[in-house]
């Protein structure tokens, strides 16, 4: 059944839940998130706080198993969440993306005894998530990782030392899904480790000055001599890489949502501004140009929700869906870029100024080209699933 929002958004929702779960996060969104992003973005605070109430309501654990206390919600429904909590606050919805993501290794590869012993309180319990796989001189080429794990004597703990980069939630998060080298160079000697946020030897440093999402601390993180016992390694010695990149297929969905987010709420905006600025003794929202330009923004909204959702629709059927998934994430976050340029335009000199928020989308958009692999190796992973890989 499609549902028409109050914004004009028809949503194609699978279950009267799924359409419950909607309205709440508008309400959630209208009331909490939206009337704070400019001031909260403007002084960098990050709002913990509306982190708990998400957790509180339900919405941190959406895609996870019941049993574990996550919503048991396909990933078209999650999606359309994370949308909707992107438009209100880009820093909130690129948050639930990012904790969804460090949830994933437990939840996929974690044995029973691990999910029960973890699970719980990472989707319900108001803990945040970091993902730790970049390091700063291993980004794109993730496998050239250098964080290293020994293990200290025979089956007993692990100690990591090495650092891990552009962290979001580096420095607050509770726990942190991390990929450290227990075997030989390359992809192949990976392993994943659950550690938890205030383990011995684990600090932050001071976080990025960044362009945009001020409100979202992304940080360095030291590990000097972090203990882990064996019960928190996830999945099999060497086989931290593999899930690195399942994990990445999903959350680069996360990201593909969050883009349309941002665009859907710079097209508003220009919307609303055009309808109502008289230039010429008419609303500008009357001149050809402008209704061009603002139809073909809400065109590149459409279309990148369609494809984000379609990849999320294989996702749900449990059939391939990593080249859709990087294909969506390479044209929404393309668009968001568009859009949000071009809801600038709009506006015109009041767009560039802080008074109005498309200025502050404007440079959001510009971070979703380049997080969870830049917008170059979405293409690379696309045109290996077209030709195969490159030869060498």
């Amino acid at each position: 059944m499609a549902d028409s929002t109050p914004d004009g958004v028809e949503r194609r929702l699978p279950t009267d839940e799924a359409r419950e779960l909607l309205a709440l996060t508008r309400d959630i969104a209208r009331r909490e998130i939206a009337p704070r992003a400019a001031e909260e973005e403007a002084a960098g605070h990050f709002p913990r706080e509306l982190f708990t109430l998400l957790s509180r309501s339900g919405l941190l654990g959406l895609p996870y198993d019941p049993a574990y206390g996550g919503g048991g919600q396909p990933y078209e429904v999650y999606l359309q969440v994370l949308e909707e909590l992107a438009a209100a606050r880009l820093t909130v919805g690129l948050g639930v993306s990012v904790h969804s993501l460090s949830c994933h290794a437990l939840a996929r590869y974690g044995t029973e005894e691990q999910r029960a012993a973890h699970l719980p309180a990472m989707l319900g319990g108001g803990l945040l998530g970091a993902y730790c796989l970049s390091e700063p001189h291993a980004g794109s080429d993730a496998a050239a990782l250098r964080t290293r794990a020994v293990r200290d004597g025979d089956g007993g703990d692990w100690v990591i030392d090495g650092t891990k980069a552009w962290i979001t939630h580096g420095g607050i998060a509770d726990f942190c899904t991390v990929m450290a080298r227990t075997g030989d160079a390359g992809a192949r000697g990976v392993t994943a480790f659950l550690v938890p946020g205030d383990a011995p030897g684990l600090s932050a440093a001071p976080p990025e000055r960044k362009m945009g999402m001020k409100g979202s601390p992304t940080a360095q993180l030291q590990f000097d001599g972090v203990r882990v016992p064996d019960e928190r390694r996830l999945g099999a010695e060497g086989q931290g890489f593999a899930i690195a990149l399942d994990a990445l297929d999903s959350g680069r969905l996360g990201i593909a949502a969050c883009a349309v987010g941002l665009g859907q709420a710079a097209l508003d905006e220009a919307v609303g501004y055009a309808k109502e600025r008289r230039q010429f003794g008419r609303p500008i929202a009357d001149f050809q140009g402008l209704r061009f330009l603002l139809a073909d923004m809400a065109t590149q909204v459409e279309a990148g929700r369609a494809l984000y959702l379609e990849a999320a629709r294989l996702r749900d059927e449990g059939r391939p869906f990593g080249r859709c998934a990087a294909m969506a994430k390479l044209f929404c976050t393309d668009a968001a870029m568009r859009i949000t340029t071009d809801a600038v335009q709009v506006l015109g000199g009041y767009g560039y100024t802080a008074d109005f928020p498309v200025e502050r989308y404007l440079r959001e958009a510009k971070m979703l080209q380049i997080v969870e692999g830049t917008n170059q190796i979405q293409r690379v992973v696309i045109a290996r699933h077209l030709v195969g890989p490159e030869s060498r």
